[in-house]
C-alpha cells in the first residue's frame, strides 16, 4: 500500500483540550493502515494530568513522545501561543514515519487561526527563534541541490485552532529523520507551497539520539 502523500489536520471540540477521542480517531486511522503502532496510539492520548515537559523514549523503532509548554520566541509581543502546551509523538515504522502533534490551552484570539508548524534542524531556545535553525529537508541529508521542498521532503504539521482552543495534526512522511537537538516550530501563518510560513513564535524542544 502507497504511503499517504498529504498532511492530516484534525480541528477538535471540547472543554480546554483536544478530545482524547478525537487523537485516538487519527492514530487508530493510521494503525489499521500498519502507518503507527500501538505504542504511538497510546502515547498520543492527550494526559488528564500536565505534561513533564521532558521526552519520554521508548524503545528503538517504537514511539517517542515529547511534550510540554511551549517556548516563547517573541517574549515583547502578546499572542494566543502564550501558555499553550504541545505534544509531539515520532511514531518511526519500516524506513518511514508518523508525526502527531497535538495542541492545547491556546488563547481565545487563536481560535480559527492555522499555525504553521514544522520540525527544525536546530534546538529550541525561549526568545531566539533563529536557533532553530531551517526546517528538517531530507533531500538536504541525501544531499540533493536544490533541495525538495515538499510536505514529503520536510515534517509540516500545520494546526488549526478549533473551539476547544486546541488542535490536532498528522503527517506520514517516506523518512526517519536523524537523531539531534531539534524543534517543532509554530509560525504566523499556515505553510504556504514553498514551506514559508511567516514569523516565528513557540517551539517545543525535541531531542533523541
Amino acid at each position: 500500500m502507497s504511503a499517504p502523500s498529504d498532511n492530516v489536520q484534525t480541528s477538535t471540540s471540547g472543554p480546554s483540550r483536544p478530545a482524547r477521542g478525537t487523537v485516538v480517531a487519527a492514530l487508530a486511522a493510521l494503525a489499521a493502515l500498519g502507518l503507527v503502532s500501538l505504542a504511538a496510539l497510546a502515547a498520543a492520548v492527550p494526559a488528564t494530568a500536565g505534561g513533564t515537559g521532558h521526552s519520554h523514549a521508548a524503545t528503538p523503532g517504537a514511539a517517542q513522545v515529547f511534550q510540554g509548554a511551549l517556548s516563547d520566541l517573541q517574549p515583547t509581543t502578546v499572542g494566543p501561543l502564550d501558555g499553550a502546551r504541545a505534544r509531539l509523538v515520532l511514531a518511526p515504522h519500516h524506513g518511514a514515519s508518523t508525526f502527531v502533534l497535538v495542541v492545547s490551552g491556546v488563547g481565545a484570539d487563536g481560535v480559527g487561526h492555522t499555525y504553521g508548524a514544522h520540525l527544525h534542524t536546530g534546538p529550541c531556545v525561549a526568545g531566539n527563534g533563529a536557533v532553530a535553525g531551517p526546517h528538517y529537508n531530507q533531500s538536504t541529508v541525501n544531499g540533493v541541490v536544490p533541495p525538495v521542498v515538499s510536505a514529503q521532503t520536510e515534517i509540516w504539521l500545520d494546526v488549526t485552532v478549533g473551539p476547544d482552543r486546541g488542535a490536532v495534526a498528522v503527517a506520514h512522511v517516506p523518512f526517519v529523520p536523524a537523531p539531534g537537538s531539534r524543534a517543532v516550530v509554530l509560525h504566523e501563518k499556515a505553510t504556504d507551497d514553498h514551506g514559508t510560513a511567516g514569523a516565528r513564535l513557540a517551539c517545543l524542544p525535541v531531542s533523541w539520539s
